[in-house]
């Protein structure tokens, strides 16, 4: 099931165009050429209030007038998981260990180019290991960047519906914030399998930078009918205290594919 929180900040009632101001409905009779006059002068305001909107549109947003978003000089190709440093996320959670793996999902398409990458942080010992065996609770970090960039249609409309669900294929969207000042439109997402998630939009761009912790228990090498009990889990790390890892990293992110 698919369904749209409210977020903070929405228009509500009353915050239509509808309500214009500096319109007297009780103008007189006699004064119909005044009237004819203010009614024409309406019909200007409303070209250039249409006019306005338009522009904003395209220098605010990118879309010129064939409907195509502009690429604001971001640039996606088969080699741009080198943009994936993560220096913020590296410091707090250690330098990874492997280099960032570029997935075979990719695509290089004249309306649409994608590229997926993956990078796995090095895993840490969790409480005290069961014995000399090396048994124990272990923990490990994934980040995972997609970087696409739209040729031919306007992005938006898909990236704020697929930013503000509650339920992504079956795993529920705990929260969902607003980002400011960061491209268009940026969404931070938490789900309830502990990961999280950075959706950005700028012209034809969309980037999406996740966080993601695994658990395993290790039962080590003795096997047999005196081997320990294993232990609970330990309680899963919070997520949110890696947020501003996150957007800091977004952005280098964002100026590497430009200058890529």
């Amino acid at each position: 099931m698919i369904s749209e929180p409210e977020l903070v900040g929405e228009d509500g009632p009353g915050s239509s165009s509808d309500v214009v101001s500096g319109f007297d409905p009780e103008q007189g009779i006699g004064e119909g050429g005044r009237r004819r006059w203010h009614g024409a002068l309406w019909g200007v305001a409303g070209a250039l209030t249409a006019s306005a909107v338009w522009a904003a549109a395209v220098f605010g947003y990118g879309i010129g007038g064939d409907g195509k978003p502009d690429s604001r000089g971001y640039r996606v190709e088969s080699d741009s998981c080198a943009a994936m440093q993560l220096k913020e996320l590296a410091r707090a959670l250690g330098k990874p260990e492997s280099e960032t793996t570029t997935e075979l999902d990719g695509i290089e398409h004249p309306a649409l180019h994608r590229i997926r990458c993956t990078v796995d942080f090095p895993e840490s010992v969790l409480g005290e290991r069961g014995g000399e065996d090396g048994s124990g609770w272990y923990m490990g970090y994934r980040a995972s960047l997609t970087a696409e960039l739209h040729k031919e249609a306007d992005p938006r409309p898909v990236f704020e519906a697929s930013s503000t669900v509650t339920d992504i294929d079956g795993t529920a969207v705990d929260r969902v914030e607003r980002v400011p000042d960061l491209g268009d439109s940026a969404y931070l997402l938490i789900t309830d399998d502990n990961s999280m998630r950075l959706n950005v939009v700028e012209g034809g761009a969309v980037m999406m930078l996740d966080l993601s912790v695994w658990m395993s228990y290790n039962e080590g090498e003795g096997e047999g009918e005196d081997t320990e009990e294993m232990p609970d889990a330990p309680e899963e790390p919070e997520m949110l205290a890696y947020r501003g890892h996150l957007i800091s990293d977004m952005r280098d992110v964002m100026k590497v594919l430009k200058t890529g």
